[in-house]
């Protein structure tokens, strides 16, 4: 059995996730982890999956008509989740910069960046991500965030994360 990463990206338009899913489901994939979204009017998805080779994979997406990458993978190796949960949101006008500038505060901290989202809406600029702290770092990347937003002019946030909401 394989485990492969694979990418689509294309225009939106309804029906993309029941069309992946059907060419994959009829290879004999397996559908294991994925996420998916729309990014300013094209839909993106990255899947992991198990089962067939590589090229029948690529060749069953083929006539969906969005490009596609599959890649083997090595399966994850008995990973266990190293860290505390929490969440770190960032809100205000949009620059260059902001994702570069709280994504290396959090790696300096040792967080592990579990999932990221970023949105800009008008001219507001959203980001949320999860990430895995170690045991008591917390209270210091918060400050050093703190820092970080003062210097971006954006307010950013960083709370534990309720397991509820992961």
């Amino acid at each position: 059995m394989h485990e492969l990463a694979i990418t689509v990206i294309g225009p939106d338009r309804t029906g993309i996730v029941a069309d992946v899913a059907e060419a994959l489901a009829g290879v004999g994939a397996n559908l294991t982890d994925s996420t998916m979204t729309r990014l300013r009017g094209h839909f993106a998805m990255t899947l992991i999956c198990n089962g067939p080779t590589a090229e029948e994979v690529e060749a069953a997406l083929r006539p969906v008509g969005l490009l596609a990458t599959v890649s083997r993978v090595e399966p994850e190796a008995g990973q266990v989740a190293n860290g505390e949960p929490y969440l770190v949101s960032v809100h205000g006008a949009d620059r260059l910069g902001i994702v570069a500038a709280v994504t290396r505060v959090v790696a300096a901290s040792g967080g592990n960046i579990t999932d990221l989202t970023t949105r800009l809406t008008g001219p507001l600029y959203v980001l949320v991500a999860e990430v895995d702290l170690p045991g008591g770092a917390a209270d210091e990347l918060a400050e050093r965030l703190a820092v970080a937003g003062a210097e971006l002019g954006v307010d950013v946030t960083l709370r534990r994360a309720e397991s509820e909401l992961l």
